[in-house]
């Protein structure tokens, strides 16, 4: 096919509504990440939370994200995906300013009625509502405004934009917090999404939906099957438990690295400015790295990126710096871009058939379980031994421990276990 022609299928292929979902994914991705990226020194620093406490909430604001994912699914075919994704930004909007407001004059009496600990752990429960209707409506809506001959080139449109969200997000919470402060940074997000809100409602149009996609949205019995013949699969349950160790070991970028570097590095560095490392290299090495790996079977390639990303962090304990936090967070991101696109192809070809959706939803499970568990194990192993033992680069060994440990599970599970078919591993 000539090169014009395959223009014209590309420029032709998507309705309006696939580019409207993906310029709202790139704002929403951009305010999570900014949040994220200050999260956790706003909360040790600005309202005075103890780094255990802090490294729980924080584990919670990215946890629930990716439970509710499995949900969110079901729930955004049913109320369409114009009024889901409406109704998600509307709910950002509202958490993310209420986030930012948690020591503002006008909350005061709220705070005085309310255990703090309480009151912020509801406002971070918030934002995980409205990113499970983001996520789906987006992927739905790709899978239903692009032509069959365009769709995969639909979904790497929507994996870049995905990266440069998570680059631009930390970039921009950088410049904000360095020129006012922290709690703008939460602002930020709010009108990032907030505009996304307006935005669905003038220009976006529910994108066409085919019988099959019909009969998907209906067969709720169906749906209900699947879920319990997955939760009931134990090879593929236990897979998904040891897996969770990778996302124990990656979510630390966001829960320890920024108590880390500011308590023990130097106090006043650009945190939110070091964390667009992973996201930018993803952006700029993912098809690098993914021809270079092309030829490793998915599991090992899942093994392999599990063990690089685990050593990354003998770096910064190695030598405290910030040019060594920069480069654990590049291993880190190598192994990320190892791994990831590896793991959703092994998942995906273990999955029956008609039961793809249901797999791929719990393929997010160990994601918020690693986070959940990374927050209070991070929080717990930094105050042990930055404040109790005062030696806080071994904090590092504990969590490189924890991958290596997550590697070696996935090896013996690998020799011993050998779940799925032989398409799984090709």
């Amino acid at each position: 096919m000539a090169f014009g022609e395959r223009l014209r299928e590309i420029r032709g292929g998507f309705e309006r509504a696939f580019w409207v979902a993906n310029v709202s994914e790139l704002f929403e991705r951009l305010a999570y990440y900014a949040a994220f990226a200050s999260l956790a020194n706003y909360l040790h620093e600005r309202l005075n939370f103890p780094i255990e406490q802090t490294g729980a909430l924080t584990g919670l604001f990215g946890g629930l994200v990716w439970f509710l994912a499995i949900f969110g699914g079901a729930l955004a075919d049913r109320m369409g995906f114009r009024r889901a994704l409406s109704t998600a930004y509307f709910i950002l909007t509202c958490a993310y300013f209420m986030l930012g407001s948690l020591g503002s004059a006008w909350m005061a009496p709220l705070r005085a009625a309310v255990p703090l600990v309480l009151l912020v752990t509801v406002v971070l429960m918030l934002p995980a509502l409205g990113v499970a209707l983001v996520k789906p409506s987006v992927v739905g809506t790709i899978a239903r405004s692009s032509s069959p001959n365009v769709r995969s080139i639909g979904y790497s449109i929507y994996y870049t934009i995905v990266n440069i969200g998570g680059a631009a997000g930390p970039f921009l919470a950088s410049y904000v917090h360095q020129r006012m402060r922290v709690e703008s940074v939460f602002r930020l997000s709010a009108l990032c999404v907030f505009l996304m809100f307006f935005g669905v409602l003038l220009f976006f149009r529910e994108p066409r939906r085919s019988g099959e996609d019909w009969a998907q949205a209906t067969s709720l019995g169906q749906s209900a099957h699947n879920f319990w013949t997955v939760l009931t699969n134990p090879r593929f349950m236990i897979f998904l438990l040891i897996f969770t160790g990778y996302w124990i070991v990656f979510w630390q970028e966001f829960i320890m690295l920024p108590l880390y570097i500011h308590g023990y590095i130097n106090p006043h560095a650009d945190v939110e400015l070091i964390l667009v490392t992973d996201a930018a290299a993803v952006i700029c090495l993912q098809v690098v790295i993914s021809f270079l790996t092309r030829k490793i079977p998915a599991f090992r390639a899942i093994t392999l990126g599990t063990l690089i990303s685990a050593l990354a962090w003998l770096i910064v304990a190695g030598h405290p710096a910030i040019w060594t936090a920069v480069l654990s967070l590049f291993v880190v991101a190598l192994g990320e871009m190892t791994q990831s696109p590896r793991y959703y192809e092994y998942i995906s070809r273990l999955a029956p058939a008609g039961q793809q959706g249901t797999y791929m939803g719990f393929a997010f499970m160990p994601i918020g379980i690693g986070s959940l568990i990374g927050g209070w194990l991070g929080g717990a192993v930094m105050h042990h031994f930055g404040e109790v033992v005062h030696r806080p680069q071994e904090a590092w060994w504990v969590i490189s421990g924890i991958g290596v440990a997550t590697a070696v599970g996935l090896w013996m599970y690998d020799r011993i276990v050998r779940p799925g078919t032989a398409d799984a591993e090709s």
